[in-house]
């Protein structure tokens, strides 16, 4: 093994984008959080039942570099 290989390993990127989904209607968004970070839940808006509704993090889409 050269020791250049083991010199320019790839650097993971710090932030993912992470697909929302709504626990009410199955309404989906993206939102980018950090790569070490707990899944995420929140409350936001549904425009498909007019009302809040909780979102759960459904799965990873995607690495973000800033």
């Amino acid at each position: 093994m050269f020791l250049t290989n083991i010199l320019l390993k790839k650097v993971k990127s710090k932030h993912i984008m992470v697909q929302m989904e709504s626990l009410v209607s199955g309404h989906k968004f993206n939102k980018i959080r950090e790569r070490l970070a707990d899944k995420l839940e929140l409350v936001r808006f549904d425009p498909f039942i007019q009302q809040d509704s909780v979102y759960r993090e459904k799965k990873r889409v995607r690495s973000m570099k800033f």
